[in-house]
């Protein structure tokens, strides 16, 4: 029996209260003092600017685009969005065209802002706190960091618009170079090999096709727990150069870069986001060799043959558990005995002895029906990805053997934001903020200054 531990003795003296300085530090007051001096003189001076590009803007009535015949105006009203530096007004034109039933405010369009809405620079750095950190955290720090009161649905409308208008760019950029008549980037520096690794994890989805509303100060219900048709796979791909990593520490490698792609459960979707995203970085060329790193998915392996120099090489642990399976029921979970026999296959593994090592398993002859089974699933997994298990050659060659990469990517694309306690989310918006990560992963954020924020119904 254990023996008790006594409790220890209080002192003979109470702790004293942690004391807190009455007076800020004078930096911080000189700091906010000038923000709130000098953000009137900042609102003024871009209303100022504002009212500049307004006045410059053509007096011509702009044409048609379905007829190009010249619209004509229908009212002037005034109109305000919010930046910032605060809210800021102008008088907007609209143009009407009555056979086409088609309107436009050219000055709204020519200065890429929605009256009523938060624009500009402000809705940018509103999507990548949002980006970052759950909607409610996300309106925190937007107060904390900007000095500016939203509500967490100002956040979340202002990263649907932006992810919607990402996700839009990235399938549209799929699109073009499937074509085969799309050009990409120079490929005179293309690497003579580039690691594609792919893998899926799952994401809880909405069980309900509705937003719920509490009505009357109601207490909303519990949400039904998730059953196994309410998870959806994010398919995440990583592109790297063999070239560029790097060995930080004895037996520990970083990469230099890595580029990121990923979509919503459509593995043809994943591979032609890596195509494109291969093309625009010049990195295939036409004598590239594309080195696909999977778990053995059929939905990977079906895939690969796009890339006609290619190398398929079956991630190393992923092999290694297929062995531990078997050890378990073999020797026993936890036995030395277990531990023993998988270490000597991996070390024939990494040696390239994949043919001695079925050839040895076919010679075991298991006691238990259970522990047979095993065994022939895993002589058929070696067999059948032999090909892609000459880890020797991988490892001479710089390609690497394991798929390390992704599922470092798998935590910081998917699990770090969209996989925290109680989270679940519809198709739309997993869609759009997967597409914000990306550009803030690949380093990659300015692209959205470029991007106009789409209006959603």
């Amino acid at each position: 029996m254990p023996k008790q531990r006594l409790p220890l003795p209080e002192p003979e003296t109470p702790p004293a209260r942690p004391v807190l300085s009455d007076a800020l530090p004078q930096f911080v007051l000189l700091e906010r003092e000038v923000e709130i001096e000098f953000r009137p003189q900042m609102l003024a001076a871009l209303q100022s600017k504002v009212d500049a590009v307004a006045a410059a803007a053509p007096a011509t009535a702009p044409g048609c685009p379905h007829c190009g015949q010249p619209m004509r105006r229908h009212d002037t009203r005034p109109a305000s969005w919010l930046a910032r530096a605060g809210r800021l007004h102008a008088p907007i034109s609209r143009y009407r065209c009555r056979p086409c039933r088609y309107e436009c405010r050219p000055l709204l369009d020519l200065l890429g802002v929605e009256p009523g809405r938060i624009s500009g620079a402000l809705a940018r750095l509103l999507a990548l706190l949002a980006t970052v950190a759950p909607y409610p955290l996300a309106a925190r720090l937007a107060w904390l960091l900007l000095g500016v009161t939203i509500s967490p649905m100002g956040i979340w409308r202002v990263a649907q618009r932006l992810g919607e208008a990402a996700a839009n760019y990235s399938d549209e950029l799929s699109l073009y170079h499937a074509d085969s008549r799309s050009t990409g980037a120079p490929t005179q520096a293309a690497p003579s090999a580039v690691v594609l690794a792919v893998d899926g994890c799952s994401l809880g989805m909405q069980v309900r096709s509705r937003r719920r509303r509490r009505r009357d100060g109601e207490t909303l219900p519990l949400l039904p727990p998730l059953e196994e048709g309410h998870f959806r796979e994010v398919k995440t791909g990583v592109l790297l150069r063999p070239s560029e990593r790097t060995e930080v520490s004895p037996g520990r490698r970083s990469l230099v870069r890595r580029f990121l792609v990923t979509c919503l459960g459509n593995a043809d979707a994943i591979f032609a986001g890596l195509y494109a995203q291969l093309r625009e970085l010049g990195w295939v060329g036409a004598h590239t060799v594309v080195v696909v790193v999977g778990d053995g998915a059929e939905w990977i392996w079906n895939r690969a043959p796009m890339f006609v120099r290619r190398c398929e090489i079956l991630d190393f642990w992923h092999a290694l558990e297929h062995a531990w399976e078997f050890a378990q029921l073999r020797y026993g979970k936890g036995s030395a005995q277990a531990d023993g026999w998988v270490h000597q296959i991996a070390e024939d593994l990494k040696a390239g002895k994949v043919q001695e090592v079925i050839a040895r398993l076919k010679r075991m002859r298991p006691q238990t029906p259970q522990s047979r089974e095993s065994l022939r699933a895993l002589i058929r997994y070696y067999s059948e990805n032999a090909g892609r298990m000459r880890y020797d050659e991988y490892l001479r060659l710089g390609y690497g053997i394991g798929s390390g990469a992704v599922e470092s990517a798998h935590k910081q694309v998917v699990h770090a934001r969209f996989r925290q306690a109680g989270m679940r989310w519809s198709e739309a918006g997993a869609r759009r903020l997967l597409a914000l990560r990306l550009l803030l992963l690949n380093d990659n954020w300015a692209l959205l200054d470029r991007l106009r924020m789409v209006s959603l119904a």
